[in-house]
Parts: structure tokens; sequence; C-alpha cells
């Protein structure tokens, strides 16, 4: 099994210890930070595969941020959870390349079935990625180095 790296941001202490507990319980890597620019500061320091990001936070709300960890690691998946009927941010947020959105409190074999599908699309572009970056690394036949 692949070890898969998560960013839990929720400024609702409770919520995301409970969360993250759940979520090492089946088999994720997962850490947690309290607000936006803490999380800001662990994307540019440590790799992760799937950042799940509450909406409504104070100081910076999970929109801003996704548009903040799309510029700094734009192959990051991002799966948004909001505990407000608010589908006008979800769909905000799917606009500006979030993974999916969902309800809070959000039902746990949902989520780790998006945490498994975000991965997955992240992983295929690493590979896509990768690829690219040894065909363009050799030269054709006939080229010169």
């Amino acid at each position: 099994m692949e070890y898969i790296n998560i960013l839990l941001v929720d400024d609702e202490i409770e919520f995301v210890e409970t969360l993250a507990k759940r979520l090492n319980k089946r088999g994720f890597n997962v850490s947690y930070v309290t607000s936006a620019k803490e999380a800001i500061k662990r994307i540019k320091n440590e790799p992760y595969d799937v950042a799940i990001i509450d909406v409504r936070m104070p100081e910076m709300d999970g929109i801003t941020l996704l548009g903040e960890i799309k510029q700094m690691q734009p192959l990051l998946e991002v799966l948004l959870l909001t505990g407000y009927a608010s589908i006008q941010s979800g769909i905000e947020g799917m606009k500006k390349g979030a993974f999916d959105y969902l309800m809070k409190p959000t039902d746990m074999d949902e989520l780790v079935k998006k945490i498994r599908d975000a991965y997955e699309r992240k992983k295929q572009q690493d590979d896509k990625i990768s690829k690219a970056e040894v065909r363009t690394s050799f030269p054709k036949p006939g080229q010169q180095y």
C-alpha cells in the first residue's frame, strides 16, 4: 500500500484532531494545521499529495488558500470541506482547481474514496510529467547534444 500524505487545514481543533486520527487509522499519513498561514508554511516545506481544507476559516478562507496552494504546488489535489450549505463556495472552489468538495459532517467512506481518487489523479499527472521530462532530456535521432 502506498502512503498518501495528507494535510488537513481547519480552524476547529477538535474536528481536525479527530479527523486526523480517523484517517491515520485508515492508513493515511496525516498532518494537520489550524490556519491557512500554517498550511502555506507546511506546503512550502513538505510534500503532500492531498490537502483537505475547510472553506470557512478566520484570516484567510479556504477558497483563497486554494488559490495560494495552486500557485505553489499546482499538482497538489485539494478537497474542500464546508460546514455550511454553501454549494456556491464548492462550485467556486472547483473552478479554481479544487478536486472536489464535501459537506460537513462528511461520510468517512465517501471522504476516503475522494482522497484515493484525488491521489490517483495527482499520481497520473506526476507520471505524465516524468515521462515528458525523460522524452525531452534525450536528443532525437540525428540531433546533436
